[in-house]
């Protein structure tokens, strides 16, 4: 069948241009706490795929803070790559992007990353219903674009929640992006705080008002669509547990997480099984170099690596974007989150350092 689930994909590319040094082009005002910044390419281009994240690398208070953003922008639509980044309370990098970032400034960013990503190909005919929720549309937006440009015989309904109407990110972008599909997408959107005149849903997704959404979008059957989601935790495991009551199956269910969840976090902690109290020495081979050293209990492999001066690849350091993602080639370790890989990826063996801790004296991983 000419048609592609949702998959991990993996991100390729050489060690030597994990780093880039890119100007800023534009600053775009999306919402009073929203901002898109736009860059110029390197040289050579940008190589990435629409779903994926730049991890951007910002001086603070003397210390390099990295942030990992989501592309909003489309490689086959959009000349120049550009990110999203929201306000977050108290939120170090976001703020201080808000506040500072003007065109002109020269931002250091590590490659284009993540999982949350898929083939785009002409010969696919899929249904594409997605799920956002406030800075979630980004890579939403993305792939919104690289589906209607590539794909002719695919569709996508996006239904879009947030607090107001003056808090939608691309309201008009997506406007205009579905007045000229020519029916092949739709928005709907959904706000907790409506105005007077709204003629739309409002309030908290619930079985109900996903009933009557479902029986507004076309039905293409469960062989031909796949559900995307991004955005808070809690719209997000709604969503989930309204889908299964449609009985749409797991698999057929894609996420973007932006933070480490706490849902049944409790839970999870109390059976994470076997634990350490000695020391032991890894080895991580990376960029063609190999580097030992010695992992104190409780401390996870790329916090004592990068103590250590190495400079491994990593972002969100909470075991989600899969930046430090590396393959257990012997030993044996535990990982205190593994929300960021597949079940295929375990399997195979690949590991995350940020969360990694070694349970024997012989672990070796290695890394791109």
């Amino acid at each position: 069948m000419a048609f592609s689930l949702f998959k991990k994909k993996d991100d390729g590319g050489s060690s030597n241009d994990r780093y880039y040094n890119l100007t800023v082009k534009e600053v775009i005002n999306e919402t009073a706490d929203a901002i898109t910044i736009v860059f110029d390419p390197p040289a050579n281009g940008l190589n990435y795929t629409s779903g994926q994240f730049l991890t951007l690398i910002i001086p603070i208070d003397g210390n390099k803070v990295r942030r990992a953003y989501s592309l909003c922008s489309s490689p086959y639509t959009d000349d120049y790559p550009a990110v999203t980044v929201k306000r977050v309370e108290s939120g170090l990098v976001s703020n201080y992007l808000n506040d500072n970032v003007k065109a002109g400034d020269t931002i250091e960013i590590m490659e284009a990353m993540g999982n949350f990503t898929t083939e785009f190909q002409e010969g696919n005919k899929r249904h594409i219903v997605m799920f956002g929720g406030g800075s979630g549309i980004t890579p939403l937006m993305s792939i919104t674009k690289s589906t209607l440009n590539k794909e002719p015989n695919s569709i996508a309904t996006l239904i879009y929640c947030n607090r107001n109407i003056d808090s939608i990110i691309f309201k008009d972008q997506l406007e205009s992006i579905q007045d000229q599909s020519e029916g092949r997408f739709r928005v709907i959107h959904v706000l907790d705080d409506a105005p007077e005149q709204w003629q739309g849903p409002s309030g908290m997704l619930n079985h109900e008002m996903l009933t009557k959404l479902f029986e507004r979008i076309p039905d293409w059957g469960l062989d031909q669509t796949v559900y995307l989601m991004c955005g808070p935790e809690g719209m997000m495991n709604n969503a989930q547990t309204l889908l299964a009551q449609q009985d749409i199956p797991a698999e057929k269910i894609f996420k973007e997480s932006f933070v480490q969840g706490t849902i049944g976090k409790e839970d999870k902690q109390e059976t994470a099984g076997e634990e350490t109290q000695q020391a032991y020495d890894v080895t991580v081979v990376y960029d063609g170099d190999e580097h030992t050293f010695t992992v104190e209990p409780g401390t996870p492999i790329l916090e004592t690596a990068l103590d250590e001066g190495i400079d491994l690849p990593y972002s969100c350091q909470s075991g989600l974007c899969t930046a430090c993602r590396g393959k257990l080639v012997s030993g044996k370790m535990k990982m205190d989150e593994e929300e960021g890989l597949s079940e295929a990826e375990i399997a195979q063996g690949y590991v995350l350092t940020c969360v990694g801790h070694p349970l024997t004296p012989d672990v070796k991983i290695e890394i791109g």
